[in-house]
This record gives structure tokens, C-alpha cells and sequence, in this order.
């Protein structure tokens, strides 16, 4: 079998990585890639970036599955091309993609069918969202509309910052973000995780959970980010949590979008709150893996992934996906961001990485693993290319051990300016 990854991150190497370890799998393709892909055992990069160019791609060389990455590529309407070309894939169309491409209409689809969130409202006009935010209790959650690589939320301790963030997502000329509209949410208390489900349309599998470190330096502290590191499990995903956030967020997900004649099927990512009392609300949807967050899983995934994506790309009634039994390595997986200087408002470029572990040698099945992400060739260095340079992963008997195993494995990774929390993994420890 043959498969084409799209996406260039973290999250692509990893998806990457641990397709090329199946049986079944002669060759996995990234497109476009980085510089850790390029060097990854069964794995080859190709230099396309264009959807329509990916799919004569995939007739060519006769890919057998092809797995999206990144949002932008599904907002896109890659899942609806392929398929239109006959092309097996797994992801959701363009409709179905608005869960995470949309979070007014996220919002409104959760407000239809009774799934717990906050409060919020909708706005295009920055008078009329600057009137709510006075009126508004503190801290107040604005979030632009549109993607906006996980920076596009702004948690308001005031109600001047809640006013500067309206006025860069609505104002106008190059620094306005998220399509023209903004929505403005109450302000949860509580403990966030990450839910990630595989969908067919009908059915889910829960993968492993997560939690996510969203800012940018230690105690939280800094402007969001796309994510500066994640651990799993989650230990605030208790078997109670675990069950109430499929009964009262996925499950009527699912169905709900499929009575509005949006079936999902791929990643479903479910960001959530959980309170005190251990009651689940939903901050988010995305609508394919996180990024840091699908490293630390599929650091841990024992089953084979290319047959799980190809069952549920295809389902059928014979094999439905909830039946799949999934094995997980008993070890906690943490992962610690190497960011480049001056993310995540402007990264800087082209400094040149060393240190980097040789991908051969950690083999199939390593206690760490390096994770490429914002990484290109430069002759013959490294360098960066982007915001989140590296994620430095390691597996440990506790969440204690895996947090010392992946800071060893940092250690020796060196670039200009590289950022990096020195807290990854606290919450869990609390615990």
C-alpha cells in the first residue's frame, strides 16, 4: 500500500512516522514535508502544495489512502476533491470541516443541539462587540472566527485587552485575523484536556487523551499559542469524565451532524473544560489531530494505524469502528516545543539546528523520539522554517519520568533563540 500524508508539522511527521511502521505499507509520501520527514525511514517528501496537483499526485502513483493534516487543507475542500477523483481518503469534506473552520457556527451548532458550552455571542461590527465587552463580566474569551493556527483566542484579564483583540480581528488594513466576524465567550473555570475521536460518519473510536500547554512560557504565563507541549494521559479524564464527554459532546456531535447532512468522519478534537465537579464543557472543535497532541498519542499507539484510517475512510456495516480494540503502551508520552525566537508573533528563520538525533537509529519503537515541525534543508543543515521548530517526545513509567527523559533528550538540541517551557507536563504531576 501507498499513502500520502498532507501537511508539513509536527503532526504530519508523527502521522508519518507511524503509518510507515505497518505491515501493509510500502511507502508513506508527505507533501510537502520537512526535514524530518526527509529523513524518515519508509517515508518521502514531494515538493506539492496545490490540492488539485496533490490529487494527480495520488492517481499517478496509485496512493491507496491519503490522510489530511492541517485544518487549512481541510477547510479547503481536500476531502471533497479527492473524493470526487475517486481517491480513498480520511478526513472530513469541507461541510463537515466548518466545526473547526467556523467557531460561530461551531457555536451555533452546539447552542442546536444542547451540547455544553459557554455563553457567547456574535459579531461583525467592532461597535457593536465593544458594547458587549462592556457589559461583559472579567475575564472575557475573544475569538477570531476563522482558522487561525490555534493563536487566534485571546483570554482578556481587562477589558482593554478584550478591545485590543476586537480591534485586530475586525480592524482593518493586514493585521485583521479571522474572516470579519468574532465571537465573544464568558470565561470558563476549570482544567482543560484534549478529546480526540476517529469518526466513519456513524461511529467513534476514542483515542488516548491529552492535555495541551496552550501558553507560551512556565505557570502559563504569555500570549496563546498553537501549543508549546503535551503529555498523555490525562489524568483529569477520569473514567467518569471520559464517559460523560462521549454521552453529552461526542455522540451528539456525531449525530448531530449528520441530521444536518454534514456526516464526519476523520479526527474528531473535542477542547474541553472540565470544572471542579468534573462536568465537561466544550471550548473548541478542531476537526483533525492536534499538534502537539497526535505526538504524544501515537507515541503511545501499539496498534496498527494504517489499518484503523483505512476502516474508518471505508466503513462498513460488517466492521464498525467502535468494535476496534485499540492497544496502548501502559507509559505516559510527554512532549516539550522547541519554538523558534520570536514566536509566535514573528518567528524568525534560517537559524541552523544541531544536536539532532539520527531518525534510523531511533528506530520503530524509540523511548524518545524527535518530532520535525517547523524544519527545512539548507545544504547540508538544518535550519528553521517556522514557529514550532521541534517536539521533543519521550515515554516514562510516570509522568515524572517521562518529563525527565524528554528534557535529557532537549538538551542536546541547539538553535539560535530557541524557546522552550521548562513546565511541561505540572498539571499532571499535581495530581
Amino acid at each position: 500500500m501507498k499513502v500520502l500524508v498532507i501537511g508539513s508539522g509536527g503532526r504530519e511527521h508523527a502521522l508519518a512516522w507511524k503509518l510507515a511502521q505497518s505491515a501493509r505499507v510500502q511507502r508513506v509520501y508527505v507533501a510537502p514535508g520537512n526535514a524530518g520527514t526527509a529523513v524518515e525511514p519508509g517515508v518521502k517528501n514531494v515538493a506539492i502544495a496545490d490540492l488539485g496537483e496533490l490529487a494527480e499526485f495520488a492517481l499517478s502513483e496509485k496512493i491507496d489512502l491519503t490522510v489530511v493534516g492541517p485544518e487549512a487543507a481541510l477547510a479547503a475542500g481536500a476531502v471533497d476533491l479527492f473524493r470526487a477523483r475517486g481517491l480513498r481518503i480520511f478526513g472530513p469534506t469541507k461541510a463537515a470541516a466548518e466545526l473547526e473552520s467556523s467557531k460561530a457556527f461551531a457555536k451555533d451548532f452546539m447552542r442546536r443541539h444542547a451540547i455544553p458550552t459557554a455563553g457567547y455571542a456574535v459579531f461583525e461590527d467592532a461597535l457593536a462587540a465593544r458594547a458587549h465587552v462592556a457589559k461583559s463580566s472579567l475575564p472575557v474569551v475573544v475569538k477570531a472566527d476563522g482558522l487561525a493556527a490555534g493563536k487566534g483566542v485571546v483570554v482578556a484579564q481587562t477589558r482593554d485587552e478584550a478591545l485590543a483583540a476586537i480591534e485586530a480581528m475586525l480592524g482593518s488594513g493586514a493585521t485583521a485575523q479571522g474572516g470579519g466576524r468574532v465571537v465573544i465567550e464568558e470565561f470558563l473555570e476549570g482544567e482543560e484536556a484534549s478529546f480526540i475521536v476517529v469518526c466513519d460518519g456513524r461511529s467513534v473510536l476514542p483515542l488516548a487523551t491529552s492535555q495541551d500547554h496552550k501558553r507560551l512560557r512556565d505557570e502559563d504565563q504569555g500570549p496563546n499559542t498553537g501549543g508549546m507541549g503535551a503529555y498523555s494521559p490525562a489524568p483529569v479524564v477520569t473514567p467518569n469524565v471520559h464517559a460523560r464527554v462521549m454521552q453529552e459532546i461526542v455522540l451528539p456531535t456525531i449525530e448531530g451532524m449528520a441530521a444536518e447532512g454534514r456526516p464526519f468522519s476523520g479526527f474528531l478534537y473535542a477542547g474541553l473544560m472540565i470544572d471542579a465537579q468534573g462536568a465537561p464543557r466544550t471550548v473548541e472543535f478542531n476537526c483533525r489531530l492536534g499538534d502537539p497532541e497526535a505526538q504524544v498519542i501515537l507515541m503511545r499507539l501499539k496498534s496498527d494505524l494504517f489499518e484503523l484510517l483505512w476502516q474508518a475512510s471505508a466503513p462498513t456495516p460488517e466492521h464498525p469502528l467502535d468494535a476496534v480494540e485499540l492497544q496502548w503502551d501502559r507509559r505516559v508520552a510527554l512532549g516539550v516545543v522547541m519554538a523558534a525566537a520570536g514566536y509566535p508573533a514573528a518567528p524568525r528563520a534560517g537559524d541552523v539546528v544541531t544536536g539532532l538525533p539520527d531518525s534510523a537509529a531511533q528506530g520503530a519503537d524509540p523511548a524518545a523520539k524527535v518530532f520535525h515541525a517547523g524544519t527545512s534543508r539548507h545544504g547540508d543543515d538544518v535550519v528553521t522554517s517556522g514557529g514550532r521548530v521541534l517536539l521533543v517526545t519521550a515515554l516514562g513509567d510516570s509522568t515524572r519520568l517521562a518529563q525527565q527523559h524528554a528534557y535529557d533528550a532537549l538538551r542536546g538540541i541547539a538553535f539560535a533563540g530557541a524557546q522552550w517551557r521548562h513546565d511541561i507536563g505540572q498539571r499532571g504531576l499535581r495530581r
